[in-house]
């Protein structure tokens, strides 16, 4: 389970993981090497994906940044998005998927233990990176449409 081995990931880091009632608008907080997850989250796989988040905080970010009316803090926010999206549905993550003859979003979340909408925002930021399209060894991994092309030599 996803959120199993990242709260080990979390341990080997020394950092504290506690799941507590939270407001419900706060999904997961950071600070001084603790991160707080509410409790509340539906299932284990939105908290695996908020854990990642702030794991992200943890290798990325300093200081308070709740006040997201700062241009600064909001740049600190998006990189540890970043940083989770890298680590949860990583380029090569495709690939194996495209092995697996998975085939739409649905099952593609399901096969990396993320939810919908944090693929599809994983995918967004592909795409500002990359364009619509990244070619990884012999392959090309569409964004839009969704989907991997295998390139034979000729």
């Amino acid at each position: 389970m996803l959120y199993d081995k990242l709260l080990k990931e979390a341990e080997m880091q020394s950092i504290e993981v506690t799941e507590k009632p939270l407001q419900p608008t706060i999904k997961g907080l950071y600070a001084d090497n603790t991160i707080w997850i509410n409790k509340n989250l539906p299932t284990s796989i939105e908290k695996s994906c908020i854990l990642a988040e702030e794991l992200g905080h943890y290798h990325t970010t300093s200081g308070d940044i709740l006040d997201q009316s700062s241009l600064q803090n909001r740049k600190q926010e998006q990189t540890a998005r970043i940083w989770a999206y890298r680590r949860l549905v990583p380029l090569r993550a495709f690939l194996q998927a495209h092995k697996q003859a998975i085939r739409n979003t649905h099952e593609l979340a399901e096969f990396l233990n993320v939810t919908e909408d944090f693929l599809t925002e994983a995918i967004h930021y592909y795409i500002k990176k990359y364009g619509i399209y990244v070619k990884v060894k012999d392959y090309h991994i569409c964004f839009e449409p969704l989907g991997v092309i295998e390139m034979f030599e000729s």
